[in-house]
């Protein structure tokens, strides 16, 4: 997940994706490198356009979040605020982990 991470930081920030900007992003947070994960990451990116797939992905799990609020039954006791709560960030996390899927 931190290659993907990496590779998004850079393309927000207006950097090239590349094996070495990747590297250096890495070993700037302190991530033992794989220099072969690194190249597989970069040829899988090459003719990728990211904004596209964030878009694409954006939208996939946009909706999931707004369909279980509303299909989510009024919650009065706190133990199943808090449960709510607790799967609507693991909802969350699954999204953001599709996006990783996109990048092989």
């Amino acid at each position: 997940m931190e290659y993907i991470y990496a590779a998004m930081l850079l393309h927000k920030a207006g950097q090239k994706v590349d094996e070495g900007s990747v590297k250096k992003v890495l070993e700037a947070a302190g991530v033992k490198v794989d220099t072969a994960r690194i190249k597989a990451l970069v040829a899988a990116l090459e003719g990728v356009d990211i904004e596209k797939a964030i878009e694409k992905t954006a939208v996939a799990a946009a909706p999931a979040p707004a369909a279980q609020a509303e299909a989510a039954p009024a919650v009065e006791d706190p133990k199943k605020e808090e449960k709510a709560a607790e799967e609507e960030k693991k909802s969350e996390e699954e999204a953001a982990a599709g996006l990783g899927a996109l990048f092989g």
